[in-house]
C-alpha cells in the first residue's frame, strides 16, 4: 500500500529480487509514477473489502507504506491483517524534529490549524497538498499559496490564493524563492517527516518563519520500519506474494 517515496523505493528493490509483490495506489494523483510491479489504484471498500482482496489474491505479508497521515487506510490495513491472519508491517519516514532556528507551533489536526490561523491577514502557504485546502476558507482574511501536483478540475475554495503546479522533490533554494517570490509570513505543514519534502521546512528555518506544524495522528499497533532494509529484513526469504 503506497503513495510515497518509501514506497517506491520497496517496490523497486522487490523488484530488483523478483518477489511477486503488487503496489497499491489510493488514487489521488492524476500521474503517478511507473513502477517496476503490477499497479492496482483504488479504495478497498473498507475494511470488509480489503480483507477480501487479500484472500482473493492470496497475500502472505502486507506493508503499509502509505502517507503517515492516512490514519483510516492504515488503521483498516492493521486490522484487515489480523482478521486474515496476514503478516502486517509499516513502512514510515521518522517525523521531523524541531531543531535551533525552527519557530513551530504544534497543532493537532487541521481544525487546529485552521483555528490558529485567526487575526490579521498573512500570506500563508498550505503546504497540505490540496485534500485540506478547503478547509481555510474559514479564515479568507489570509492569502494563500498552494503547491499541488495536479491541476484541480475544480479551483480551491479560498478566495483568495495563488496556485503552483508542480511535482517535487524539492530543493531549499527553490522553496526561499518560492516563499520570498511570494511574501510567505507562514507555513502550515503536516510533518510527514522524510527529506523528499523536508526543503519547505529548511527554507521557513532559513527565512525564520513561523511554522504551523500539525501533529501525526496515531498509528495503530504494529511494526514499524523507518527504511526500505528494514522491510526486506522482515519479509526474509519469503516470496509467496507481497
Amino acid at each position: 500500500m503506497g503513495g510515497t517515496t518509501e514506497a517506491s523505493a520497496l517496490a523497486a528493490a522487490l523488484a530488483e529480487r523478483g518477489a511477486r509483490a503488487v503496489l497499491s495506489y489510493a488514487g489521488r494523483t492524476e500521474r503517478p509514477r511507473a513502477q517496476p510491479v503490477p499497479v492496482r489504484v483504488g479504495g478497498f471498500g473498507g475494511i470488509a473489502g480489503l480483507v477480501r482482496y487479500l484472500r482473493e489474491e492470496g497475500v502472505t505479508h502486507l506493508v503499509d507504506a502509505t502517507h503517515p497521515f492516512a490514519a483510516t487506510m492504515s488503521s483498516h490495513a492493521a486490522a484487515a491483517a489480523r482478521e486474515v491472519g496476514v503478516q502486517h508491517i509499516m513502512l514510515t519516514r521518522p517525523p521531523w524534529i524541531a531543531v535551533e532556528g525552527d519557530r513551530w507551533t504544534h497543532v493537532p489536526d487541521i481544525a487546529g490549524a485552521v483555528a490558529a490561523l485567526d487575526g490579521h491577514g498573512r500570506n500563508v502557504m498550505l503546504a497540505l497538498g490540496r485534500m485540506h485546502v478547503d478547509a481555510f476558507a474559514a479564515q479568507p482574511q489570509h492569502h494563500y499559496l498552494l503547491r499541488f501536483v495536479d491541476r484541480p478540475d475544480v479551483a480551491p475554495g479560498l478566495p483568495r490564493h495563488a496556485l503552483v503546479i508542480d511535482r517535487g522533490p524539492f530543493t531549499v533554494e527553490g522553496d526561499i524563492r518560492l516563499m520570498r517570490d511570494h511574501g510567505i509570513d507562514c507555513v502550515v505543514s503536516k510533518n510527514a517527516g522524510g527529506s523528499g519534502a523536508e526543503a519547505k521546512i529548511v527554507a521557513a528555518r532559513t527565512l525564520g518563519l513561523p511554522v504551523l506544524m500539525i501533529d501525526r495522528p496515531p498509528a495503530p499497533a504494529t511494526q514499524v520500519k523507518h527504511d526500505v532494509a528494514g522491510v526486506l529484513q522482515w519479509l526474509g526469504h519469503a516470496e509467496r506474494g507481497v
